[in-house]
């Protein structure tokens, strides 16, 4: 754990002996954000929230020690849940965690929201909320997290290349920590936000998923209407208390009498805002299976979720590497290779450097056909348990199956981490092709851009690996990343769909 003298929110400094604080960020009701530079990482911009409570004993550091440790795993298991990186307190007792600095928005300064962009974010939410719920596995045992304030605040929007907007949620776990120190260290009991709270957690029991299913109506509504679900006279406890215990929810299409809602999108709403848990959906699976039935249905005015704008570019000859032009036709298939439908990544020592690329081999009519494919590539880390990197590729075709590529490297492993500093330096990667039919020659080389938005991500994750302790978990980051690139392949072939065929190439 890190210790550090406390910043106050007026002056700068060094916190932990590595973050550089510049200024304030951000102030809410659980703390205030700073952004920083991590100066072992090269100046890498950071998020550091340092929360209100002050430890009163030795007790409550180890508890929010493991609340941090729970939330920087999950962070690691869901691309829609802020990446945690480390956590400390300081020597007066104020406890702070480290996150990426996401310059988006706010939910909340998006709200009213027309229904296509509505859809869009709360299937992204409710995947990162399942994604909680379920739990992660840590030494044998699952942990299910609760996220106990779920509002608009508490939803950050990104621009993004592939979802076009991607959605993160912030404090996992933290909401559950803030109210623990509050009823040991002052009695005060409840503390969260009162017009999204459920009845179970105003009334200070135990709660679960169902809790932040009932915050997640609340939101709902608000996104599609602009206004609560209640509206009380006071904003005090009490007037909370009676409107979500007692008071029937306005009808939407009373608060908002032109918005075209689908019968089954209100229904599912006030479904989430039933006063007894038993009474709402049961988990956030029933709720996708709602979505997923809008969007198959006749409603136009329910669009793709995945309406986005890719920026395809043609490559050709001229885009290869010097080296690739002329000499790849002397390239062979490695002998330690099995003769069959794989792809492997390899570095190829070339008189420019060490150049990325991966090795395929395909039946010659496939790789013919895959030539003109569309081709997109991206990035997903891991940091713990052990810090892993799974690299996508595919090439997509509508009248053909579409063609994954997934590599996954262990980036405590030398090799990769000479692959990664490759695809850094250079921007690219290129994809050998390999006749499945003798004599296995090497026929064609496509090479793959990468956004400099990637470059960046790969370059703070390579320096993010080497200041991990090495560990004996690869297996289990790898099987948690095949979880998330499932998720992953049907949010890009949603979207893929939906788009006009063109005999291009992009990444993302």
């Amino acid at each position: 754990m890190n210790h550090s003298a406390f910043i106050s929110p007026h002056i700068t400094g060094l916190l932990a002996n590595r973050y550089q604080i510049k200024q304030l960020i951000g102030r809410g009701g659980m703390g205030e954000v700073f952004l920083a530079d991590d100066i072992l990482l090269g100046g890498t911009p950071v998020a550091i929230k340092f929360l209100t409570q002050t430890f009163c004993n030795a007790k409550m550091q180890q508890d929010f020690a493991r609340e941090a440790m729970l939330s920087a795993a999950l962070s690691q298991k869901s691309l829609h849940i802020v990446r945690a990186y480390d956590y400390g307190v300081s020597a007066e007792g104020k406890p702070f965690y480290v996150m990426e600095y996401l310059n988006g928005k706010s939910l909340k300064d998006l709200i009213p929201t027309p229904l296509p962009k509505f859809l869009t974010l709360t299937r992204q939410i409710c995947l990162g909320l399942q994604c909680a719920h379920q739990g992660i596995n840590i030494d044998g045992k699952v942990y299910a997290l609760v996220h106990r304030d779920i509002k608009p605040a508490n939803i950050l929007v990104l621009p993004d290349p592939i979802l076009g907007r991607l959605v993160k949620i912030l404090d996992f776990g933290i909401a559950k920590f803030i109210n623990y120190t509050n009823t040991v260290s002052t009695n005060k009991g409840f503390n969260g936000t009162l017009p999204y709270c459920s009845p179970e957690q105003l009334e200070g029991t135990e709660i679960d998923s169902r809790s932040d299913i009932y915050s997640l109506g609340v939101m709902m509504y608000e996104m599609l209407t602009g206004a609560k679900p209640w509206q009380p006279e006071t904003d005090l406890f009490g007037a909370w208390y009676k409107a979500h215990n007692f008071e029937t929810p306005q009808a939407i299409a009373t608060v908002n009498p032109h918005l075209n809602l689908p019968q089954q999108l209100n229904n599912l709403i006030m479904a989430c805002l039933e006063k007894k848990p038993g009474d709402r959906p049961q988990n956030i699976a029933e709720i996708l299976q709602v979505f997923d039935s809008l969007e198959k249905s006749s409603c136009q005015s329910l669009p793709t979720p995945l309406a986005s704008k890719y920026n395809p570019h043609l490559t050709g000859a001229a885009d290869l590497p010097p080296v690739l032009k002329t000499n790849f036709a002397q390239l062979t298939w490695p002998q330690n290779k099995p003769i069959q439908e794989i792809v492997f990544p390899q570095i190829l020592d070339t008189p420019q450097g060490n150049l990325a690329a991966l090795w395929l081999m395909l039946p010659k009519q496939e790789i013919k056909k895959r030539v003109l494919c569309q081709r997109y590539n991206h990035f997903v880390f891991m940091t713990t348990p052990h810090p892993m990197l799974l690299w996508i590729t595919l090439l997509y075709d509508q009248e053909l199956v579409p063609k994954w590529l997934p590599c996954y490297l262990d980036m405590q492993n030398a090799q990769s981490q000479e692959l990664v500093f490759a695809l850094i330096e250079y921007g690219r990667y290129s994809l050998i092709c390999f006749t499945l039919e003798a004599p296995h020659s090497c026929v064609t080389v496509i090479n793959t851009h990468i956004t400099n938005t990637q470059r960046q991500r790969l370059k703070l994750w390579s320096e993010q690996s080497k200041s991990q302790p090495q560990s004996d978990q690869a297996l289990m980051s790898k099987n948690l990343l095949k979880q998330q690139y499932k998720q992953i392949q049907s949010h890009i072939l949603e979207h893929l769909s939906s788009k006009p065929q063109v005999a291009t190439a992009s990444s993302t």
